[in-house]
């Protein structure tokens, strides 16, 4: 039986999964969406773990960071603090594979939910980062955008000596910080005309772009398969084109470290770590 043809219906002999998204790849075609799952071994943390249950630490919502100075204050401290690990992270096995498959045509194209930048980091230039990214910022004001080390220089002047070795990173890419330290941090402005600054990103409560999200929906359109790398598809941004695929009659294949929200419409679900899985899946494809 064809798992792709009967998702949710009998899995796949173990010792066997591998093989089966290595027949799904050979198709061609393929459009990747990857999670947090992916970066976690470039030594980012993700938001769930294998136990499908989110971490603790509530995050900052769109409404919150708009509407209070003291709560960007708050995430501001907190990024400056966990910047550097973000800035230094390197793209791992896995985002190698992804760029490999791409160079192939295994893949056709990448969408990402993941803000840390490590697809184009490793060379896979036009993944769509759905959620934006940690390394532009825009102002609210006058939508200007410029890189997030131009912000980060700003705010080394004006507090210096404030980041903590040791600090614990968080999934989006901040460290916890007691507040009474949070509470002296200077936040800078846009240097052109002085208005709030947010990191490029979508945040919680804030929706994904329409243009970006219809983009998306024409890449699964033109797959020939949807293939979920580390990502739970918790939230609807990223499981609505699993839907879609499913509808589709695309086929689904889920390569994930614990339960996902769509594993009823996969035909093929792997839980393997990411980076080994992708490096053989690239290595046996480059042997056929």
């Amino acid at each position: 039986m064809d798992p792709f043809e009967h998702p949710g219906g009998p899995a796949v002999p173990a010792g066997q999964e591998l093989e089966a998204l290595v027949r799904l790849l050979d198709r061609r075609g393929a459009v990747v969406l990857s999670g947090a799952g992916l970066s976690t071994e470039s030594g980012i943390p993700d938001y769930r773990g294998a136990t499908g249950r989110r971490r603790s630490g509530t995050p900052m919502t769109y409404q919150e960071f708009t509407g209070s100075a003291d709560a960007r204050r708050r995430y501001w401290a907190r990024s400056h603090t966990g910047w550097p690990a973000i800035a230094g992270a390197r793209p791992n096995a896995g985002h190698h594979a992804v760029e490999r498959l791409r160079r192939t045509g295994h893949v056709a194209a990448v969408i990402t939910q993941n803000v840390d930048g490590l697809h184009h980091a490793a060379g896979t230039r036009e993944a769509v980062e759905l959620h934006g990214g940690l390394h532009r910022v825009v102002c609210l004001g006058c939508r200007r955008t410029s890189p997030r080390a131009e912000l980060d220089r700003r705010l080394e002047e004006l507090n210096r000596g404030f980041r903590r070795p040791g600090a614990e990173l968080r999934p989006d890419g901040d460290a916890q910080l007691p507040r009474p330290l949070v509470d002296g941090f200077r936040v800078a402005g846009c240097p052109d005309c002085g208005g709030v600054l947010k990191p490029d990103v979508v945040f919680f409560g804030e929706n994904v772009p329409a243009p970006r999200v219809r983009h998306c929906f024409e890449l699964v359109d033109a797959a020939s398969s949807l293939v979920v790398l580390g990502s739970s598809l918790a939230v609807l941004s990223g499981l609505r084109f699993a839907r879609r695929a499913a509808k589709a009659r695309l086929p689904v294949a889920i390569v994930n470290q614990g339960p996902t929200r769509g594993d009823e419409l996969a035909g093929l679900r792997l839980d393997l770590p990411l980076g080994p899985a992708l490096a053989e899946v690239a290595r046996l494809l480059d042997a056929a």
